[in-house]
């Protein structure tokens, strides 16, 4: 007889088994889910009430400032885990239990960001509702505030397969997790916190033009129209334009680096 090699499994159906079994495996961890959670919400806080009397954001109110970029930064900060769970699942030998079986190698890596978009979604909705509780109100609506949401699933789609080629390229836990750190220069030189109009010359051309900067500016108008990126160098339609086009750009390359990687592995 001769061997016959197994087709793979339809990827879609491939897809959303994998994702089914890394949702279960973190819902069994409900420390992940908490902590998720409680980062975006703190930052919220800290920055609401500690330091929201100290910096002057123009005609808008801190608050409704601050509120639209936090939920991206949220995103931002909420996929860096899954690096170090792609790393690990390497090291303990689910990645070749996974290799073994007709999945496509694109399908068991898509099934992780899958399973990893759907924590981010539920961190963003309770973040999004405490912004609401402690003042937040978009001035363009309701239609507003699901643009927000919409757009940052996609800022979280995008990063969370950065840091998934993080654990694929390095199959180490803490490897992985401290490229998250990278993350931390980008969110705080950039116009999250506070406005890129009050930093120094030599610093705002940085600020005005790296990525961070680019999503929040689009957040913040399609919350608040126009009136939400006053003092700012574009209108909002080149923001979202800019942004998308970074997103593109970073999630084409991510994927396809840590697919090959990944069938290499």
């Amino acid at each position: 007889m001769t061997a016959t090699t197994p087709r793979h499994t339809v990827w879609p159906v491939a897809l959303l088994a994998v994702a089914r079994r890394h949702a279960l495996a973190t819902l069994r961890t409900p420390a992940v889910v908490i902590m998720s959670v409680v980062q975006s919400v703190v930052f919220l806080l800290i920055f609401r009430y500690v330091f929201g009397g100290a910096i002057g954001t123009g005609s808008l109110d801190y608050v409704q400032f601050l509120a639209p970029n936090l939920l991206v930064v949220s995103m931002l900060f909420s996929v860096i885990g899954v690096g170090g769970a792609v790393a690990e699942d390497m090291g303990s030998g689910v990645t070749d239990r996974l290799k073994s079986l007709p999945i496509a190698p694109s399908a068991a890596l898509a099934g992780r960001a899958l399973a990893q978009l759907g924590l981010s979604a539920f961190t963003l909705v309770v973040t999004a509702g405490v912004a609401l509780a402690v003042g937040f109100r978009p001035e363009a609506g309701v239609l507003g505030l699901l643009g927000v949401l919409g757009w940052c699933l996609l800022v979280a789609l995008t990063f969370g397969w950065v840091f998934i080629l993080a654990g694929v390229a390095t199959r180490n836990v803490q490897a992985a997790q401290g490229i998250g750190f990278i993350v931390l220069p980008f969110t705080f030189v950039s116009g999250a916190f506070v406005p890129a109009e009050s930093m120094p010359d030599w610093l705002r051309g940085f600020a005005d033009n790296q990525p961070v900067t680019v999503l929040v500016q689009a957040a913040r108008w399609l919350a608040h129209g126009d009136a939400g990126i006053a003092g700012a160098p574009h209108d909002g339609g080149y923001y979202v334009l800019v942004g998308l086009a970074w997103m593109a750009a970073i999630l084409l390359v991510s994927a396809a680096v840590a697919v090959g990687l990944y069938r290499r592995r």
